[in-house]
């Protein structure tokens, strides 16, 4: 089985293009002379005639050696394969046409064939236009490099243009934008001037907590007094505060005034929320928790107008504080001094049931009961005698009758009197109690009356460490640094507002333009 030759399709390309002109120059040699402006057939050069040509071209070994057949068919004697190859081009013949090859397998019936079908042969003739010149022979890496030139030119136009697109759009969102904020921050906003105080707050005794052997001895005066400072600076930045300071020092009017710059200028009409973030703008506190101070800064239009301004709320920082030091005063006294006036009631109370039972008895009761004992015991001991000398009477063999007789009397009376006085001690006579519940009455209403001087003493032994610690919970404002009028505009700040403008802008072109690459590439996707 014959294998069909493996010819490169640039090679086919160039032996096809060959072969039509080498038979359109054939027709026209054989039909009639050359036209005027048409390329002489014969007289034409043939490209790639040179040796060194067709070394360039890389041509396989299979086409040199059909190559050198083909000229050997024709009658030539080439010194070497490349110049078989000149010499069959030299003669307009295609050397790597496949009606060669079949030349010289088919013979004969070859030749018949190509006289039926005329052969294709290099250089033909074209039809001449305006200006037509001969195209030259380029090679390959020519070819490359000339279209690498082309593209890294498109490349390199493509980049210009979109460079200018980008400058263009810098330019127009940000360079310019920042150009008028710098422009108006230097040229045309008015100057404000700012006036700085510093001040802290101060317990009457800072030490008084540690002299109990608390933790309140172990923190610093700052941190005792950081709740207060805490409310001093709310109430400073509070609506409140701003309402006050527009009613008595016209805040309103002042930054209302036609000398501001438009941008600046607060509307005459402008609502209560307006103002008070223009003052949330203009006046700035800040309270240093380690260090316990205080530091506000007043801005206005003009050095009065702000040193004013920061007198005024200093003043009312001092106020705002002895209210709140009152206010922790009255609440720690408030309370023992209720104390106190109910432990004086209940005293009085005692003290006036003790006398009503008083009143209603006899003076001294007890007295009265160690008296009747007394009484009783003696009455007792008489009895016992009379009744022991009854006995060694009675035990006479002869008792003396009238001795018997008089002893027993005297015991009866004794035991009747006895029993009277013990009667005095525990029965209640008509409409009244007995001595022993009157008595018992009075010790009641005397242990109530000193349970009551208890209370009332520690009533006011409470009232007067309440007094005291009271006057430990006593504010003072003290102002470090008082404020002072400033001979220079402190704001605009033009650089610093600048370079934010600046990156203000370009951060919102780099937001937008990262949106609209990423949409687009949805979109497109």
């Amino acid at each position: 089985m014959t294998t069909k030759p493996k010819v490169s399709k640039f090679r086919i390309r160039r032996s096809a293009s060959m072969a039509g002109a080498a038979a359109q120059a054939a027709s026209c040699t054989r039909d009639e002379a050359p036209r005027e402006g048409q390329i002489d057939a014969v007289r034409a050069d043939v490209p790639g005639a040179s040796i060194d040509d067709i070394r360039r071209e890389g041509l396989t070994g299979r086409e040199l050696r059909l190559a050198r057949r083909a000229a050997q068919k024709h009658g030539l004697a080439p010194t070497s394969d490349f110049d078989a190859v000149r010499l069959l081009r030299a003669r307009g013949i295609d050397p790597f046409q496949r009606s060669g090859i079949l030349e010289l397998v088919a013979g004969n019936e070859a030749a018949d064939w190509q006289q039926a079908a005329p052969r294709v042969q290099l250089p033909q003739t074209v039809p001449a236009q305006a200006h037509n010149l001969p195209v030259r022979d380029i090679s390959p890496s020519e070819r490359r490099a000339s279209e690498i030139v082309a593209i890294q030119r498109d490349i390199s136009r493509r980049r210009r243009r979109k460079l200018a697109l980008l400058m263009s759009r810098l330019l127009a969102f940000v360079i310019l934008p920042t150009f008028l904020a710098g422009y108006y921050f230097s040229s045309m906003a008015t100057p404000m001037y700012a006036s700085n105080s510093a001040f802290l707050i101060l317990s009457a005794d800072s030490g008084g907590a540690g002299g109990r052997g608390g933790l309140g001895g172990l923190l610093p005066s700052q941190f005792a007094t950081g709740q207060d400072a805490i409310a001093t600076q709310e109430y400073l930045e509070s609506k409140d505060a701003m309402l006050r300071l527009d009613e008595e020092q016209g805040f309103r009017a002042h930054f209302s005034a036609p000398g501001i710059d438009v941008i600046q200028r607060l509307d005459p009409n402008a609502s209560n929320e307006a103002v008070y973030k223009l003052y949330r703008r203009h006046v700035k506190i800040g309270y240093d928790p380690t260090e316990g101070v205080m530091r506000m800064e007043v801005i206005a239009a003009d050095p009065e107008t702000s040193l004013r301004f920061n007198q005024q709320l200093i003043a009312y920082a001092e106020e705002r504080v002895d209210e709140l030091s009152r206010d922790k005063r009255n609440d720690a006294v408030k309370i023992a001094a209720e104390s106190l006036e109910q432990a004086k009631a209940e005293r009085r109370a005692a003290q006036e049931r003790l006398v009503a039972l008083q009143e209603g008895t006899i003076l001294d009761p007890e007295g009265e009961i160690a008296g009747i004992r007394s009484l009783i015991n003696s009455v007792e001991l008489q009895l016992q005698e009379k009744e022991l000398v009854l006995s060694i009477q009675l035990n006479n063999a002869r008792p003396n009758t009238a001795r018997v007789t008089a002893l027993q009397s005297e015991i009866t009376v004794l035991r009747a009197e006895l029993e009277r006085q013990k009667r005095r001690l525990t029965e209640a006579t008509e409409g009244d109690s007995s001595l022993a519940s009157k008595t018992a009455a009075i010790q009641m209403a005397q242990a109530d009356l000193a349970t009551a001087d208890m209370v009332l003493q520690s009533a006011l032994e409470s009232m007067r460490m309440s007094e005291t610690e009271a006057n430990k919970q006593v504010r003072y404002l003290t102002v470090s640094a008082r404020p002072v009028p400033p001979q220079e505009a402190s704001y605009p700040k033009v650089f610093e507002n600048t370079v934010l403008a600046f990156l203000i802008f370009s951060g919102i072109y780099l937001m937008v333009s990262l949106t609209a690459s990423i949409l687009r590439e949805q979109v497109t996707s």
